[in-house]
């Protein structure tokens, strides 16, 4: 991901100053198409940088975040924020302290069907949002190597987390604030299974209700998406695999039928990077062109409240009010 978020850092006028990592040969295979120093450490690399951008594994964040906010710099951290919620509220809280930007990678809401879905939403044309579905089921990330971070829970939070956490926040983005969750997953009964695999229902305070499914339990290289939004007046639909990426259906009161509609995948370029177009809206809000933030460090909090409900819930077999999820 830190490759990944170099590559879009050029489409800015920002320059890369420099890398750091634990595995030098990745820092120097990440730093050498920018002519960027390769740092020993992060504290040395944040004594010459603007803005740092931590692409680590979850656990680091806290830390990292903390150090980078307590040497003025501004900061853009891949999902999830934190694996705690009082991580995540010190880290909130140093930032603002410090006057330091909090940009969270939560980079589903950059997708162009993904924002596009959210535009029709916002504009009414599906009427009020009743029931998402949402789903994301892949591979399970570094399977052949049993030492990865990925597969400590400590250090990732697991599928549950590190995965869908994409789809919390999207739910959240288009339905509201969320009241409670429950959850069931494979992983306690199936230990040896190639991955893990659940289904989590969101209870949004309006009402409405999510359906969220996420696995990582598929043969490589699957990985399968789709999300389904509706409305008293019509239903949005979108899957990965589909040849129409994106389609709007709209209750005709007229006939009582439904009327297709394609809808355009994006209002970008069709080759328009996800990732690229989250580090630009990043750049721009950093350097004041843009006051709208499309994902803040609160909203990031809250996907890390859901996620540590829906865990909670798998491990109690119970429903959990997020307003009893606190540390």
């Amino acid at each position: 991901m830190g490759i990944r978020h170099a590559a879009a850092w050029v489409h800015t006028p920002a320059r890369i100053v420099g890398v750091t990592s634990p595995n030098r040969a990745k820092a120097e295979e990440a730093a050498a198409p920018y002519g960027a120093k390769v740092y020993d450490s992060f504290t040395a690399l944040l004594e010459n940088v603007d803005v740092v951008d931590i692409c680590t594994p979850t656990h680091l964040h806290h830390s990292m975040v903390l150090k980078a906010a307590a040497a003025g710099k501004h900061i853009v951290c891949e999902k999830p924020l934190a694996l705690t919620m009082w991580q995540t509220h010190e880290m909130i809280a140093a930032c603002e302290a410090a006057g330091v930007q909090l940009l969270v990678a939560h980079v589903v809401r950059f997708f162009p069907e993904y924002a596009v879905a959210k535009g029709i939403v916002d504009r009414g044309e599906i009427g009020r949002v009743g029931v998402v579905r949402l789903s994301r089921c892949m591979f399970k990330p570094a399977r052949d190597n049993p030492d990865s971070w990925f597969h400590d829970l400590d250090k990732s939070g697991g599928m549950m987390f590190d995965l869908m956490i994409h789809d919390y926040d999207f739910a959240r983005w288009v339905a509201g604030d969320v009241e409670s969750v429950f959850a069931r997953n494979i992983a306690p009964k199936f230990p040896d299974a190639a991955g893990d695999h659940a289904l989590v229902i969101l209870r949004h305070t309006n009402g409405a209700l999510s359906h969220v499914e996420g696995g990582q339990a598929y043969p490589a290289p699957m990985f399968l998406t789709s999300l389904e939004i509706a409305g008293d007046q019509g239903l949005i639909e979108h899957r990965a695999q589909s040849s129409i990426p994106l389609s709007i259906y709209l209750h005709d009161s007229g006939t009582d039928a439904h009327v297709q509609a394609a809808v355009p995948t994006s209002p970008l370029e069709r080759d328009d990077d996800p990732y690229v177009v989250q580090i630009k809206h990043f750049y721009d809000v950093l350097t004041g062109k843009e006051t709208n933030l499309r994902v803040t460090a609160a909203d990031a909090a809250a996907a890390v409240q859901i996620a540590i409900a829906a865990i909670e819930s798998t491990r109690t077999g119970r429903r959990v009010m997020l307003k009893d999820v606190v540390s």
